[in-house]
C-alpha cells in the first residue's frame, strides 16, 4: 500500500511542469475612468485561469496582476482587458523565482 502512495505522489509531481513560476505584471488602463471601471476589470482578469491575484490602483490606472505562467500569459491578460472594453499595455513585468 505504501509503494502506491509513493508512485502516486511522485506521479503528481512529476506531472507538474517544473518550469511552471509565479509571474507578475503591471497592466496601464489609461480607460479606467469611473467607479465601476476597476470592477469590470477585476472581474475580466479572475476569469483567465491562472490568475492569482489582481490589484488595482485606480489614481494610477494600474493593474497588477500575479498568475502562474504555466496556464496563462500576459497576451491572454491583455486579450482579457482588452475584450472588457479596457485595452491594456504592459507597463512592467517580474517573475518570481521563489
Amino acid at each position: 500500500m505504501k509503494k502506491i502512495a509513493i508512485l502516486l505522489a511522485l506521479s503528481a509531481a512529476l506531472s507538474a511542469p517544473a518550469w511552471a513560476a509565479t509571474e507578475t505584471v503591471t497592466l496601464s488602463i489609461p480607460g479606467m475612468t469611473c467607479g465601476a471601471c476597476p470592477i469590470t476589470v477585476r472581474t475580466a482578469l479572475k476569469r483567465v485561469p491562472g490568475v492569482e491575484k489582481v490589484g488595482i490602483d485606480e489614481a494610477q490606472k494600474l493593474v497588477t496582476v500575479t498568475y502562474n505562467d504555466s496556464k496563462t500569459n500576459v497576451q491572454a491578460l491583455t486579450r482579457a482587458t482588452k475584450d472588457a472594453g479596457y485595452p491594456s499595455s504592459i507597463k512592467q513585468r517580474e517573475r518570481d523565482h521563489g
